[in-house]
């Protein structure tokens, strides 16, 4: 095992091997930093319990996960505590062991909410998580010790889960707000069994369960999940965008059931009128692909008019440059600045203005306008991309533009890329034609439809 001087430059040039290294302090004795081949290290402390010498046990405590939450520094001081109580007969790892065995998933799970999500992943991000953990995995095993939850404990929660969001809703049960993300099925089960998997891995770099505890989440098979992505064609894309001018002008009229009681009260006037900050965060939607909040959250700040592009400092996937079309840029130069957010909210201009929350109800309106019920305000971002695939833009183009992170992820557009591949399939059948002929010339396919 090798013996080097634990501090921030040595540690920061540790590269994971092929299998688990233990480094050593060169300084005190018994402190070490132990790399799994996944890149993943912990700081632990070695002991002898009892009087110590050859002949006492040794014992091994994980201080902490070596992340920017626990540094070198911190992590010598705590072993140092360590060793100091060792020193007058104390078994810090056996205290850890007995008290940690009673800790219920839950407890574990909130020590990784608490320490690794919140720290480290977007307030959007969390609060997906939170939602998982409360509404599905806590009722049902939360209240069991981590250490002996095993893989059928996992394998019938991914089942229930799934069988849940399978099951017909009452037409007279209230919604939730809860019930409308996470719910159950197939999709949520599998985000579970995942938020799973990453608790004990934590749990296992930070102490909190053993290091030869085995992950029950492992060789859990996931539920094929089914893309939930919709395109519009050009003749959808035109009634969406009828729509959205007649809601912006004159309003679109929205249907009062006369049967019902209070029929009459209703006022004559029965049209919905949305306003020109709404109907541009509509159009921005269409013509940029970017996401949702990226729109709302949008900051008059962030548009760089002269180079027509936005730089926002934060989105999913960080730091992020959206380069703007003609039609974007018209958009944006148009509208009336109202405060500090482009998509004036009710607060726009006040001391705690605030981003405009969504855009349900509006959608909403336009949506069945157009007859196109179920469409998604994402779906607006699967339409930009599959344009662009349609169009024979490449595929990192189209992550480029849409800010992709993993090229993985603009790969589900690669079936659209319909024009070229009919050009090539064209020519090859071309070719093979003139083969058939015996070289003769033949009447040219075509190329188009």
């Amino acid at each position: 095992m090798p013996t080097i001087k634990l501090g921030r430059r040595a540690v920061a040039a540790i590269t994971p091997d092929s299998k688990t290294v233990t480094y050593w302090d060169s300084e005190l004795a018994g402190f070490g930093l132990r790399v799994f081949p996944s890149g993943k290290a912990s700081w632990i402390c070695e002991y002898r319990a009892g009087a110590g010498g050859r002949g006492a046990a040794k014992r091994r405590l994980t201080l902490g996960s070596a992340d920017d939450t626990m540094t070198p520094e911190a992590a010598r001081s705590a072993a140092r505590d360590v060793l100091a109580r060792v020193r007058l007969g104390a078994d810090p790892a056996a205290e850890r062991a007995e008290e940690r065995a009673g800790e219920t998933v839950k407890d574990v799970a909130e020590a990784w909410f608490k320490r690794h999500i919140l720290a480290k992943r977007k307030a959007s991000t969390a609060a997906h998580y939170r939602q998982v953990l409360e509404t599905h995995i806590y009722p049902r095993i939360g209240s069991k010790r981590a250490v002996a939850i095993t893989r059928q404990d996992v394998a019938r929660l991914h089942s229930d889960i799934a069988e849940k969001g399978a099951q017909t809703r009452k037409p007279t049960a209230k919604k939730r707000a809860s019930q409308t993300t996470t719910r159950g099925g197939k999709y949520v089960a599998n985000q579970a069994v995942r938020i799973l998997s990453s608790i004990y891995n934590w749990a296992v770099d930070t102490g909190f369960v053993p290091e030869d505890h085995r992950n029950p989440v492992m060789r859990i098979e996931k539920f094929e999940e089914v893309g939930r992505e919709r395109f519009l064609s050009r003749e959808e894309l035109a009634r969406l965008g009828a729509a959205i001018t007649e809601a912006e002008t004159v309003g679109i009229e929205w249907a009062v059931d006369e049967t019902k009681p209070n029929a009459k009260h209703i006022p004559k006037q029965r049209r919905t009128v949305i306003t020109p900050h709404v109907a541009a965060a509509l159009r921005l939607l269409i013509f940029t692909g970017m996401r949702l909040r990226e729109v709302l959250n949008l900051e008059w700040a962030h548009f760089d008019r002269e180079r027509r592009i936005l730089l926002l400092p934060d989105s999913k996937t960080g730091k992020k440059t959206v380069v703007l079309a003609d039609p974007a840029v018209d958009i944006l130069v148009s509208l009336p600045r109202i405060g500090r957010y482009v998509i004036a909210s009710e607060s726009a201009g006040l001391p705690e203005e605030k981003p405009r929350a969504d855009l349900k109800k509006p959608w909403r309106l336009v949506t069945q306008k157009a007859n196109l019920s179920g469409l998604r305000l994402h779906d607006l971002r699967h339409s930009f991309a599959s344009f662009g695939a349609a169009g024979g833009l490449g595929l990192p183009l189209i992550g480029g533009l849409l800010g992709h992170a993993d090229p993985k992820t603009t790969a589900r557009y690669a079936h659209l890329a319909t024009d070229p591949l009919r050009q090539a399939a064209n020519a090859i059948a071309g070719s093979i034609t003139v083969s058939l002929n015996g070289g003769a010339d033949v009447v040219p396919f075509r190329t188009g439809t």
